[in-house]
C-alpha cells in the first residue's frame, strides 16, 4: 500500500529535485523559487493522481499536459525570454507519450479489425 507520508516526501523531492535542475538550465533572472512556484501546482496534482491510483496511461497522458503547462508557467513568469530549447523540453513528454501511444496502437490493430466474411451475397 501507498503510504501518504512516503508519497509527500517522493514528490516534494522530486519537486526540489527539478526546480534545481530547471535552476541550472534557465538565465540567471529566474530563480528557482519562482521555478518552484511555477511547477508546483503541477506536482501536487500529479500526486494527488498517483495516491489515486490512476491507470498508467492516463497517469502518463495527465503528467505530460501537466509538464508542457508547466513550461508555458515558467515562460510566463521569467522576466526574460527562455531559450529555445527549453520551450521545446516541454514538449517532449508529451511527444514521447503519443509516440508510445501510437505505436501501441498500429501493433494492437489486428485485434481491433473485424475478420473478412467469406460470405456472397
Amino acid at each position: 500500500m501507498r503510504h501518504p507520508l512516503d508519497i509527500v516526501a517522493m514528490f516534494a523531492a522530486l519537486w526540489l529535485l527539478a526546480s534545481m535542475m530547471l535552476d541550472a538550465l534557465t538565465p540567471k533572472e529566474l530563480t528557482a523559487i519562482m521555478i518552484g512556484v511555477a511547477i508546483g501546482p503541477a506536482i501536487v496534482i500529479t500526486a494527488v493522481f498517483y495516491y489515486l491510483r490512476c491507470p498508467r496511461t492516463d497517469f502518463a497522458v495527465m503528467f505530460a499536459a501537466l509538464w508542457m503547462i508547466s513550461d508555458i508557467a515558467i515562460a510566463f513568469v521569467s522576466p526574460k525570454e527562455l531559450p529555445h530549447f527549453l520551450i521545446l523540453l516541454g514538449f517532449v513528454p508529451a511527444l514521447l507519450i503519443g509516440s508510445v501511444m501510437h505505436w501501441q496502437r498500429f501493433q494492437n490493430r489486428h485485434e481491433r479489425l473485424p475478420a473478412p466474411s467469406v460470405k456472397r451475397g
